[in-house]
């Protein structure tokens, strides 16, 4: 699939755009302000989640969702000597913290810092330290607390990478946070070529964007019980596991460029993933096949156990170096995962057999 040039800038756009959990705000918006052309009617909620709606009137609803999230951290402590100290917002990894440059998110504005790390001429070599939540600061030029809150910077304050998107190689899409907001350029994607192929839809579809999946799926959960849809089909991230140091046995046999994945999972609809898995092989569109033994630790999950049970489904987007700010995807099985999407869409009707048994 290629990609439109103003999809393109949407997407850079979208990815620079902070949009820690909890304050998603200003990612929201450039998502909105993109896909409101291609959507008859754009809502939002309370905490931020938000949707647009194609056929607003229909009673048979679908949703197709992904989240907007990024981890981040939070300044939890600030010593007498200026130096700061975090907690986790979400899954954010503190061994790849020492060394990184950080916007802090201060009531002033954002201030730049570092991760500190002591050099390696200070280290013996046998006893190195090892990063902890603990022991991993962040250095913003002060020398003294009153001159950290002269910065506007107070516990609560809000911390992100300003790790930028790129193209490698002509195949890979690289940033910190396509985790997930990859996810909602491609939903967004499968609204533009509806609208712009001019394809009318026999129900409503709404392309929703959730909040706070990296803390517990709680966006989906709200939203699930404001929209409650008939149908919902998820899009994520997994993992690439042919990269070094990754368990095949344990995590699964996925790679990038293999092709959206399909998940097997209790909380994944029979009917609506054979569905999916029957459109990627009639349209040819390649994919791979992943299981999970409980849950399968996205938004899938809470739609489908919400309302008395919502059948829902799982596609999923191969991703190396998950919750760094070096997260790479295949252009390529992002345009397959759009088609995917959109393909599956246009097989649903209203009154079609959901219950399998």
């Amino acid at each position: 699939m290629k990609f439109e040039k103003k999809s393109l800038k949407f997407l850079e756009e979208y990815l620079n755009t902070s949009s820690p959990t909890g304050y998603e705000h200003r990612g929201q918006k450039v998502w909105m302000d993109y896909i409101r052309p291609y959507v008859d009617k754009i809502e939002f909620d309370h905490y931020g989640t938000c949707y647009g709606i194609v056929n607003p009137e229909a009673k048979f609803k679908v949703v197709i969702e992904a989240h907007a999230d990024e981890i981040s951290w939070y300044v939890n402590y600030i010593t007498d000597d200026g130096l700061i100290y975090v907690i986790r917002n979400g899954g954010s990894d503190q061994t790849i913290a020492p060394s990184k440059v950080v916007h802090i998110h201060g009531e002033k504005g954002i201030v730049k810092g570092v991760f500190g790390w002591p050099a390696i001429h200070t280290r013996d070599g046998k006893n190195d330290p090892v990063p902890k939540i603990e022991n991993i600061f962040i250095d913003c030029g002060a020398i003294t607390k009153k001159e950290v809150e002269d910065l506007g910077i107070y516990v609560g304050c809000m911390i992100t990478y300003p790790d930028e998107f790129f193209e490698m190689n002509n195949r890979y899409f690289v940033c910190r946070a396509l985790d997930n907001r990859i996810g909602g350029f491609m939903i967004a994607e499968v609204a533009r070529l509806l609208k712009e192929n001019k394809k009318t839809l026999p129900f409503g579809l709404y392309v929703t964007n959730s909040v706070q999946e990296e803390v517990g799926l709680y966006g989906a959960d709200m939203i699930a019980d404001t929209i409650k849809p008939n149908v919902t089909i998820v899009t994520d991230v997994t993992h690439d596991t042919t990269t070094p140091m990754i368990e095949k046995k344990k995590e699964g046999d996925q790679k990038c460029g293999g092709g959206p994945v399909i998940f097997f999972a209790p909380s994944v609809h029979h009917n609506i993933r054979e569905m999916i898995l029957e459109t990627a092989k009639s349209k040819k569109i390649p994919f791979q096949r992943a299981a999970s033994s409980r849950s399968t630790g996205t938004d899938t999950d809470a739609f489908a156990h919400s309302n008395g049970g919502v059948p829902s489904a799982l596609i999923s987007l191969p991703l190396r170096y998950m919750h760094t700010t070096v997260e790479m995807v295949s252009k390529e099985d992002v345009g397959n995962v759009i088609k995917l999407i959109y393909e599956t869409l246009l097989k649903i009707k209203p009154g079609m057999k959901l219950k399998y048994h």
